[in-house]
Protein backbone atom coordinates (compact mmCIF):
# COMPACT_ATOMS: atom_id res chain seq x y z
CA UNK A 1 0.00 0.00 0.00
CA UNK A 2 3.25 2.28 0.95
CA UNK A 3 4.23 2.19 -2.84
CA UNK A 4 1.10 2.53 -4.76
CA UNK A 5 0.59 5.54 -2.32
CA UNK A 6 3.96 6.82 -3.15
CA UNK A 7 3.50 6.50 -6.74
CA UNK A 8 -0.05 8.53 -6.11
CA UNK A 9 2.17 11.18 -4.87
CA UNK A 10 4.51 10.97 -7.32
CA UNK A 11 1.76 11.50 -10.08
CA UNK A 12 0.14 14.26 -7.59
CA UNK A 13 3.69 16.00 -7.81
CA UNK A 14 4.06 15.57 -11.56
CA UNK A 15 0.39 17.06 -11.58
CA UNK A 16 1.00 20.14 -9.73
CA UNK A 17 3.76 20.94 -12.09
CA UNK A 18 1.60 21.31 -15.09
CA UNK A 19 -0.26 25.04 -13.96
CA UNK A 20 3.66 26.51 -13.71
CA UNK A 21 5.00 24.66 -16.70
CA UNK A 22 1.75 26.16 -19.28
CA UNK A 23 2.08 29.48 -17.99
CA UNK A 24 5.92 29.64 -17.94
CA UNK A 25 5.03 28.49 -22.19
CA UNK A 26 2.47 30.69 -22.26
CA UNK A 27 4.11 33.65 -21.29
CA UNK A 28 7.39 32.25 -23.43
CA UNK A 29 5.69 31.71 -25.87
CA UNK A 30 3.43 35.68 -25.70
CA UNK A 31 6.92 37.67 -24.97
CA UNK A 32 7.95 35.70 -28.66
CA UNK A 33 4.93 36.90 -30.77
CA UNK A 34 5.40 40.13 -29.38
CA UNK A 35 6.18 41.53 -33.03
CA UNK A 36 3.55 39.75 -34.94
CA UNK A 37 0.37 40.24 -35.95
CA UNK A 38 -0.32 36.85 -34.53
CA UNK A 39 -1.67 36.46 -31.24
CA UNK A 40 -1.04 33.35 -28.96
CA UNK A 41 -4.76 32.21 -29.56
CA UNK A 42 -4.11 32.82 -33.61
CA UNK A 43 -1.09 30.47 -33.16
CA UNK A 44 -3.26 27.35 -31.24
CA UNK A 45 -6.06 27.70 -34.64
CA UNK A 46 -2.88 27.79 -36.60
CA UNK A 47 -1.28 24.50 -35.37
CA UNK A 48 -4.50 22.62 -34.82
CA UNK A 49 -5.05 23.73 -38.93
CA UNK A 50 -1.46 22.00 -39.58
CA UNK A 51 -2.33 19.11 -37.51
CA UNK A 52 -5.56 18.48 -38.48
CA UNK A 53 -6.32 19.83 -41.56
CA UNK A 54 -9.02 21.61 -42.45
CA UNK A 55 -11.74 22.06 -40.39
CA UNK A 56 -15.01 23.68 -39.10
CA UNK A 57 -14.71 26.08 -36.03
CA UNK A 58 -17.21 24.29 -33.73
CA UNK A 59 -14.37 21.20 -33.86
CA UNK A 60 -11.23 23.90 -33.96
CA UNK A 61 -13.09 25.14 -30.65
CA UNK A 62 -13.79 21.53 -29.43
CA UNK A 63 -10.08 20.19 -29.94
CA UNK A 64 -8.80 23.68 -27.81
CA UNK A 65 -11.74 22.77 -25.34
CA UNK A 66 -13.23 26.63 -25.90
CA UNK A 67 -16.28 27.50 -26.82
CA UNK A 68 -17.39 28.56 -30.30
CA UNK A 69 -18.09 32.39 -30.48
CA UNK A 70 -14.14 33.34 -29.57
CA UNK A 71 -12.92 30.69 -31.57
CA UNK A 72 -14.81 32.14 -34.12
CA UNK A 73 -13.24 35.77 -33.81
CA UNK A 74 -9.83 34.14 -33.46
CA UNK A 75 -10.46 32.52 -37.37
CA UNK A 76 -11.80 36.04 -38.46
CA UNK A 77 -8.99 38.02 -37.61
CA UNK A 78 -6.57 34.87 -38.71
CA UNK A 79 -8.84 35.94 -42.35
CA UNK A 80 -7.74 39.46 -42.28
CA UNK A 81 -4.61 38.65 -41.94
CA UNK A 82 -4.64 36.06 -44.83
CA UNK A 83 -3.35 33.00 -43.09
CA UNK A 84 -6.50 30.90 -43.38
CA UNK A 85 -9.42 30.60 -45.75
CA UNK A 86 -12.93 29.17 -45.69
CA UNK A 87 -13.80 26.47 -48.32
CA UNK A 88 -16.98 24.92 -48.72
CA UNK A 89 -17.96 22.26 -46.28
CA UNK A 90 -19.40 18.90 -48.03
CA UNK A 91 -20.66 17.69 -44.65
CA UNK A 92 -21.97 21.04 -43.39
CA UNK A 93 -23.72 23.61 -45.23
CA UNK A 94 -23.40 26.35 -42.85
CA UNK A 95 -20.06 25.46 -41.27
CA UNK A 96 -17.11 26.02 -43.73
CA UNK A 97 -14.04 24.63 -43.41
CA UNK A 98 -10.95 26.32 -42.48
CA UNK A 99 -8.21 25.93 -44.17
CA UNK A 100 -4.49 26.95 -43.41
CA UNK A 101 -3.20 29.15 -46.80
CA UNK A 102 0.54 29.62 -47.80
CA UNK A 103 1.25 32.77 -45.70
CA UNK A 104 -0.30 30.66 -42.52
CA UNK A 105 1.34 27.80 -43.07
CA UNK A 106 4.84 29.83 -43.41
CA UNK A 107 4.09 32.14 -40.32
CA UNK A 108 3.53 29.00 -38.16
CA UNK A 109 6.61 26.99 -39.15
CA UNK A 110 8.88 30.39 -38.69
CA UNK A 111 6.69 30.47 -35.17
CA UNK A 112 7.26 26.97 -34.08
CA UNK A 113 10.74 26.59 -35.97
CA UNK A 114 11.72 29.74 -33.38
CA UNK A 115 10.02 27.51 -29.96
CA UNK A 116 12.21 24.66 -31.57
CA UNK A 117 15.53 26.77 -31.74
CA UNK A 118 14.33 27.88 -27.61
CA UNK A 119 14.15 24.31 -26.55
CA UNK A 120 17.47 22.66 -28.46
CA UNK A 121 19.50 23.66 -25.01
CA UNK A 122 17.74 22.40 -23.11
CA UNK A 123 16.91 19.14 -25.07
CA UNK A 124 20.47 18.88 -25.74
CA UNK A 125 20.97 18.25 -21.77
CA UNK A 126 17.92 15.82 -21.55
CA UNK A 127 18.35 11.71 -22.01
CA UNK A 128 15.80 11.14 -25.08
CA UNK A 129 14.35 7.99 -23.25
CA UNK A 130 13.23 10.18 -19.92
CA UNK A 131 11.86 12.79 -22.42
CA UNK A 132 9.88 9.88 -23.79
CA UNK A 133 8.86 9.01 -20.64
CA UNK A 134 8.05 12.29 -19.44
CA UNK A 135 5.58 12.15 -22.92
CA UNK A 136 3.78 8.59 -21.22
CA UNK A 137 3.78 9.68 -17.88
CA UNK A 138 1.40 13.25 -18.93
CA UNK A 139 -0.55 11.20 -21.44
CA UNK A 140 -1.36 8.98 -19.03
CA UNK A 141 -2.38 11.27 -16.22
CA UNK A 142 -4.17 13.41 -19.13
CA UNK A 143 -6.46 10.31 -20.00
CA UNK A 144 -7.23 9.22 -16.41
CA UNK A 145 -8.23 12.93 -15.31
CA UNK A 146 -10.49 13.34 -18.76
CA UNK A 147 -12.15 9.68 -18.06
CA UNK A 148 -12.58 11.59 -14.29
CA UNK A 149 -13.93 14.76 -15.71
CA UNK A 150 -16.65 12.87 -17.79
CA UNK A 151 -17.96 10.89 -15.05
CA UNK A 152 -18.65 13.96 -12.52
CA UNK A 153 -22.13 16.18 -12.54
CA UNK A 154 -22.87 18.36 -15.57
CA UNK A 155 -19.53 19.98 -16.23
CA UNK A 156 -20.34 23.04 -19.22
CA UNK A 157 -18.51 21.30 -21.57
CA UNK A 158 -16.02 20.09 -19.82
CA UNK A 159 -16.39 16.16 -21.23
CA UNK A 160 -16.80 17.25 -24.62
CA UNK A 161 -13.82 14.98 -25.91
CA UNK A 162 -10.73 17.62 -26.87
CA UNK A 163 -7.80 15.13 -28.51
CA UNK A 164 -5.99 12.91 -27.32
CA UNK A 165 -2.04 13.01 -27.30
CA UNK A 166 -1.35 11.86 -30.45
CA UNK A 167 -4.65 11.60 -31.42
CA UNK A 168 -6.56 12.40 -34.70
CA UNK A 169 -8.56 15.67 -34.43
CA UNK A 170 -10.53 15.72 -37.47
Amino acid sequence: MIAVMSSAVDLYAVLRLVRPLHQYAAKAVADQLADEQITMAMRAVLERLRDGGPQPVPQLARSLWLDRQPVQRVVDLARELELVETRENPAHQRSPLIVLTDAGRAAFARIHDAELQNLTALADTLDPAEVASAVRVIEALTEHLREEASRGAPDHGWSVPGPRPGEEIR
